[in-house]
């Protein structure tokens, strides 16, 4: 499987896991996995099959980084 990034990092804080800079889809579908605060907002969903896209190469990787960007809102997680 080929690595995707995007243009430009996101840095975001996670409450317990502190501030991480997420750079594709991989390492965001990994954050909404493993340490995302509520797995039930339809951001979320759609965050999880838009980078599952973008890993696959069915959706750009800028468009993953924007609904990534858009669940990070729903979820009150601060980007820095």
């Amino acid at each position: 499987m080929k690595t995707v990034t995007w243009g430009q990092p996101l840095e975001v804080d996670f409450v317990y896991a502190g501030v991480r800079a997420i750079g594709g889809p991989a390492e965001a579908l990994n954050c909404l996995n493993h340490l995302w605060p509520d797995r039930r907002g339809p951001r979320y969903v759609a965050a999880r099959s838009v980078c599952r896209a973008a890993i696959d190469g069915r959706k750009s990787v800028e468009q993953a980084r924007e609904v990534f960007r858009t669940a990070l809102e729903e979820a009150h997680l601060k980007l820095h």
